[in-house]
């Protein structure tokens, strides 16, 4: 095998912004003979093209070629080129030598385009043929020595030296053979009479033919010469013409009339009719054309086709009735018409493309050809308009579609690129290719809340737990680059981080609470949420969200006063002389709720005597409905109820102790009787418990006895001091601001504190109320207070915050 290989130095750079691709265009050109076994060797790619077998592999090389059979095969591990389909010469190009055929290799990243031509090389695979198996000659006995008859040429496929060279004729007794050439080159043969025929001694010759090529070794093909003698036909028809030419348009109809062929006979009578043949046809040829054997017309009989030949060689033979011949050669020239539409072949895809692909960046590569000639065969190639790409031509019949402006997946994610070839012919054909080019998502857009800020209302005493509120965020990226996640940004609420007062659900926005919340330690706090996209980098946006407590009514109504003791009886004195509308005291009551959970109303639930008091709805104040008459019991006792207006309402309950007198010892008297069945009752309380106490720590009876004794002794000298007169008086938390038009509070109340000379062993606080005095009650003792002196009232100063001076005084013994 000659292995021939050639680069021609002619090389295109290409120089595309973004991705830099350079295309270089050479030429190698390999020589193999015909009919190799698929897989043989052709020739080193890479070492020809001075590439890397790396550079293949990566570069992704292949074979690209319009023909729908490919002879070669490229080994991109090895970077050889190898036979991929057995190899005919003579099928592939006939007659036409020298005989190749081309192809590109094409690489990518960056783009190389390589153009390969392999010339095929013939063997001597094929021996002469004759066309008829059998040569039919009738010779009139009187032809005279010299007279010439032509045998025809035998087919030989292969060309060169393995091309058939000579003819042999045997046995020659009476003929000897000359060869001739044609100007076409073709050699055919011509018996010439050497010795006389003689009917009557031999009215039959058997000859053969023999044509040799020069192939080593040499093939031969023979032909039988059957020779019937006749008599008297000593002329032979001869054409007006050695060669005729005729010119017929391609895809002509049948019957189209090519030319005419003329040949005459000098003989008369039978000897001088001729009849006209086809001689020597190779190929298809007796399919394209028809020749009448009587007229010598030419016409088309089939579909005569430029792209597969343009021009026909025709061998015309004419004979006479005595068996005498002459030959002549017709040659047709095909023209071409405008029948075949350019075709597009895209040798280069690139399908995705990143949305920020620069201007510039290489689509494809598309390969237009046109198998018609001349103008018929210009191509022009072109898109449709108002897109942001370009065509434009690099090589001959090759094109390159660019980016020509900004892409954004998001406003237009999917183009449909026509590109369109149209030829010059009249009328021009054209042709089209639909490209789909996605846009490939790029993480340029940051997610965008559906809302600028957000606002939750939560009900105080919730859940933890409970969901509060959904964020929700946007993306306008693809895929990954637009999948969200929700994020808790580190702010402080409180002191403390958000994430101990909540919690997000990174995949769904959900807001949940940590824990449960208190709308009278905390009323609202904020929170920053971020939503971040899985882009790299990622893009993030914050939005806040205003997390707002609500109150519940879960408090009840705290009563401030008047304050329940349990050792003594605080007691409001009405004198019997008190009008209707007197104020007997005022109901003090609060409520940490907020809003109407903490609006108040007081009403009466129990009283010794309903006709005679009344409390006011919405300040809490104690009034007589009636004159106090000496009928009225002395010892009166109301139970008010404090509500507040939430759903479902909470309330609490006061007892408010009330002594119609006019003196205090009448008023001590009545109420002895009451305080002492509670002490009595508390007394058995602790008799039972010391009792309980010393059963139980009965194995431990001698140490207890000494603690026992000292229990007795403090419990004794506590009787002693709850019979003394000193007064045990309520205490009053320090200040309750007023709170508000509603009025559970609509004064202030101030405490002043005093102290004796002596204030280690005494204290004392004074009470000055708003209307009346107060009567402090201590069931043991025999004595009352006094009351307040009447310059001591505050009634008597002018309008001010109620004041109450409370005195506490403390004796040792």
């Amino acid at each position: 095998m000659t292995l021939w290989c050639t680069m021609k130095g002619q090389v295109l750079l290409l120089i595309l912004t973004g991705y830099n691709i350079v295309a270089i265009y050479g030429q190698i050109r390999y020589s193999i003979p015909e009919e190799l076994k698929k897989g043989s060797f052709i020739g080193n790619i890479a070492q020809d093209l001075g590439l890397e077998l790396k550079r293949l592999r990566e570069g992704r090389a292949r074979i690209v070629t319009g023909d729908s059979i490919q002879y070669g095969q490229l080994d991109t591990d090895k970077g050889v080129l190898v036979v991929g389909e057995r190899i005919d010469r003579e099928q592939l190009c006939g007659e036409v030598s020298p005989c190749s055929f081309s192809f590109e290799i094409i690489l990518e990243r960056p783009m190389e385009l390589h153009s390969v031509t392999v010339e095929i090389l013939d063997i001597n695979d094929n021996p002469p043929t004759f066309q008829n198996n059998e040569i039919k000659l009738e010779i009139s006995e009187t032809a005279s020595p010299g007279a010439r008859f032509v045998l025809g040429s035998a087919d030989d496929p292969d060309v060169g030296i393995n091309s058939l060279q000579n003819y042999a004729l045997t046995p020659t007794d009476n003929f000897i053979l000359k060869q001739h050439e044609r100007p076409d080159g073709v050699k055919y043969a011509e018996m010439v009479l050497q010795k006389p025929l003689d009917r009557e001694e031999q009215p039959r010759l058997s000859l053969k033919l023999i044509a040799m090529d020069g192939g080593n070794p040499q093939k031969s093909g023979t032909v039988n010469i059957d020779v019937t003698v006749i008599d008297a036909n000593d002329n032979a028809p001869v054409f007006n013409q050695s060669v005729y030419t005729a010119r017929v348009f391609e895809s002509s109809p049948k019957g189209t009339l090519v030319t005419v062929v003329n040949a005459t006979d000098a003989d008369i009578g039978s000897y001088g009719q001729v009849s006209y043949y086809f001689s020597n046809l190779k190929g298809n040829v007796g399919d394209m054309f028809h020749l009448d054997e009587n007229t010598g017309v030419i016409s088309v009989s089939g579909q005569v086709d430029f792209e597969k030949v343009k021009k026909y060689e025709i061998s015309i033979q004419a004979k006479d009735q005595g068996g005498l011949a002459d030959s002549s050669k017709v040659v047709v020239e095909v023209i071409d018409v405008n029948d075949n539409e350019p075709i597009i072949n895209v040798m280069s895809f690139s399908s995705p493309i990143p949305e920020n692909a620069p201007s510039g960046t290489t689509v494809a590569i598309i390969n237009v050809k046109d198998l018609d000639s001349e103008n018929n065969g210009e191509v022009v190639c072109s898109i449709n308009q108002n897109l942001p790409f370009k065509i434009a031509s690099s090589l001959r019949n090759y094109y390159t579609l660019v980016t020509d402006g900004v892409l954004d997946r998001e406003t237009v994610s999917e183009y449909n690129i026509t590109v369109t070839a149209t030829d010059s012919g009249s009328p021009p054909l054209g042709s089209t290719e639909r490209l789909t080019l996605k846009v490939s998502d790029v993480n340029d857009n940051a997610p965008v809340f559906t809302q600028s800020s957000y606002t939750s209302y939560v009900m105080e005493n919730n859940s933890p737990g409970k969901s509060i509120i959904t964020v929700k965020a946007k993306d306008s990226d693809w895929s990954q680059n637009a999948r969200i996640s929700y994020l808790l940004e580190e702010t402080y609420v409180g002191g403390v981080t958000a994430s101990t007062y909540v919690t997000i659900n990174s995949e769904t926005g959900v807001v949940y609470a940590e824990r449960a919340f208190d709308y009278e330690q905390i009323r609202q706090f904020r929170i920053l949420v971020k939503a971040q996209d899985g882009g790299s980098p990622p893009l993030s946006s914050n939005v806040t969200i205003t997390v707002l407590i609500q109150d519940q009514n879960d408090n009840a109504p705290q009563v401030l006063y008047p304050v329940q003791t349990g050792v003594s009886l605080v007691a409001e004195m009405v004198p019997r002389s008190a009008d209707v509308g007197y104020l007997v005291t005022k109901v003090i009551a609060v409520d940490v709720d907020s809003g109407q959970n903490a609006w108040l109303s007081y009403k009466l639930m129990k009283a010794t005597d309903r006709a005679l008091f009344e409390v006011g709805l919405q300040n809490g104040e104690i009034r007589t409905l009636r004159q106090v008459t000496d009928k009225d019991a002395v010892k009166q006792r109301l139970t008010v109820v404090v509500e507040d207006n939430g759903q479902p309402a909470r309330s609490a309950t006061v007892n408010v102790n009330v002594a119609v007198a006019d003196s205090f010892p009448e008023m001590l008297s009545e109420f002895t009787d009451f305080t002492t069945q509670e002490k009595e009752h508390n007394e058995n309380m602790t008799f039972y418990l010391i009792l309980a106490l010393a059963v139980v720590s009965f194995l431990f009876i001698s140490s207890l006895v000494a603690i026992i004794s000292v229990k007795v002794y403090r419990w004794r000298q506590s009787r002693i001091f709850y019979q003394s007169n000193l007064p045990v008086i309520p205490y009053y938390p320090p200040s309750y601001a007023d709170a508000g038009s509603a009025g559970t509070l609509q004064h202030m109340y101030n405490y002043e504190v005093c102290r004796t000379t002596d204030s280690r062993k005494s204290d004392c606080k004074f009470i000055r109320p708003c209307s009346q005095s107060v009567l402090i009650v201590d069931p043991s003792s025999s004595e009352t207070l006094q009351r307040v002196p009447k310059e001591t009232n505050i009634l008597d100063e002018p309008e001010s915050p109620l004041q109450v001076r409370l005195c506490l005084c403390h004796f040792d013994f």
